[in-house]
């Protein structure tokens, strides 16, 4: 493999584990940050030539990094919802080990990840709300339809990823074609 590659290889993983920590200080831009970069790091760094073997394990683990910096930001910020939080990322965890001892992808499904849309979901209302207050305030008013949203969209994420294996790019042109 030609240096470029490996430079570009380098960059991309990098960013997978330095993003995570500015999500502390910054959860709603770095949390966003981390969303798009790991929707498309595995179309980045597979064509430039690192193995899918070897891509997954980097993924789980700066994934983990992520869980961390938001756990660190839910209590730092004080959250009203940091023990979902901590109790969803002891979830996913357990997951995430399993999956790396194993490599059944599988227990990905099953310990499915409902940390990162809820973290979104409430790092979006702060951002927008701006105080702590009004943010618990309107998450404890629409928390139903935040969790039946969490739920039903990470359940069909974790199947089309882990379980199906399916290619979004090629379910999608699918559905036009």
């Amino acid at each position: 493999m030609d240096v470029v590659r490996w430079i570009a290889i380098g960059l991309v993983v990098a960013c997978k584990f330095a993003i995570p920590v500015g999500i502390p200080f910054r959860p709603f831009v770095f949390g966003w940050a981390n969303f798009v970069l790991d929707t498309v790091d595995g179309d980045l760094l597979v064509p430039l030539g690192l193995a899918d073997a070897t891509y997954q394990p980097i993924d789980k683990i700066a994934d983990w990094a992520t869980y961390v910096g938001m756990v660190v930001a839910a209590r730092r910020g004080g959250w009203s919802i940091r023990r979902w939080i901590v109790g969803l990322f002891v979830f996913r965890s357990i997951g995430q080990g399993l999956f790396l001892a194993s490599g059944a992808e599988w227990w990905l499904f099953v310990f499915g990840n409902y940390l990162e849309p809820l973290f979104l979901v409430y790092a979006t209302a702060g951002f927008a709300l701006k105080e702590e207050g009004r943010t618990a305030a309107w998450f404890a008013r629409h928390r139903i339809v935040i969790g039946i949203f969490v739920v039903l969209y990470k359940l069909q994420d974790e199947y089309v990823t882990h379980v199906g294996n399916i290619d979004r790019t090629d379910l999608i042109v699918g559905l036009f074609t």
